[in-house]
C-alpha cells in the first residue's frame, strides 16, 4: 500500500474516533455507491452525516479542506442520494469535512467543518 494511501487511512481512522468522541454513531466507513465513496457516514440524534476526510502531513501548501472541490463534493452528495435510496429515513442530512494534519505519526491538528457544503 503507498504513503498516501495509509496516511488517508490513517486519517478516516483519526476522524472516525473523533466523532466518536463528539457523541456521533458510526454507521459506514468508506460506504460505496458505484464509484463513488463516502468516506464516513455517521448519526447523531435526528441527523446524518456525510463526512468527507482529508489528511495532510507536514510541508504541503494547500490546507486539507482545500482539496474538497465542487467536482468531489458532487459526487459526495451523488453518493448520499443513492444511501438514502437504500436506506429510507426521516433524519436530516448534512455534510462536513474532517481536516487532520499530522507531523509524522502524530496528530497535529483536527478540524472539523460542519455544513461544509
Amino acid at each position: 500500500m503507498s504513503k498516501h494511501n495509509k496516511l488517508g487511512i490513517k486519517g478516516e481512522e483519526i476522524a472516525a474516533t473523533f466523532l466518536l468522541n463528539k457523541g456521533y454513531n458510526i454507521l459506514f466507513l468508506n460506504w460505496r455507491y458505484g464509484k463513488k465513496e463516502v468516506d464516513i457516514i455517521a448519526a447523531k440524534n435526528d441527523l446524518i452525516v456525510f463526512v468527507e476526510v482529508k489528511t495532510r502531513s507536514g510541508g504541503q501548501f494547500q490546507y486539507p479542506e482545500e482539496a474538497v472541490n465542487k467536482k468531489k463534493q458532487l459526487l459526495i452528495k451523488a453518493a448520499a442520494e443513492g444511501y438514502a435510496d437504500q436506506n429510507p429515513s426521516r433524519a436530516n442530512i448534512r455534510f462536513d469535512i474532517i481536516s487532520v494534519l499530522m507531523d509524522g505519526d502524530l496528530t497535529k491538528e483536527i478540524v472539523h467543518f460542519e455544513e461544509a457544503f
